[in-house]
């Protein structure tokens, strides 16, 4: 299989998708096989999150690699989803807008390309809702 359909073939990863214990009722992403906090007594279940959350924390990225060189400045935050899981993600704003609070929701966007002519892969960002 190619590198570029194992990518496409990840369902989660363009659509958000994660997994609930129904034990105790926690989410969780990326995605588990079992529940850390129930162990081995508690069912884990595929989940699409709402994609809505809030900013929880946040940096301005002023500096980057050669990759993200042409998207300087921009914000890198620590998302809590509705559902109470928290993952990193850039969030598509002008850096003066970015609050601590900030309410967001999911889009899909462009994130990079394998060289010049190589694929492009696209993934989850935010933007203010």
């Amino acid at each position: 299989m190619s590198i570029p359909r194992f990518w496409r073939e990840q369902h989660n990863r363009y659509n958000l998708i994660g997994t609930r214990c129904t034990t105790c009722d926690k989410y969780f992403y990326p995605p588990r096989e079992f529940c850390p906090i129930c162990r081995r007594d508690g069912h884990v279940i595929e989940h699409q999150f709402k994609g809505t959350g809030t900013v929880i924390t946040f940096s301005i990225i002023r500096s980057a690699s050669d990759q993200f060189n042409d998207l300087t400045p921009y914000v890198i935050a620590i998302i809590e989803l509705d559902e109470g899981t928290r993952l990193t993600s850039q969030v598509i704003c002008d850096i003066d807008e970015a609050y601590l609070g900030m309410r967001v929701k999911q889009v899909f966007r462009r994130l990079g390309e394998d060289g010049e002519s190589g694929p492009i892969f696209y993934g989850t960002k935010f933007v203010p809702a």
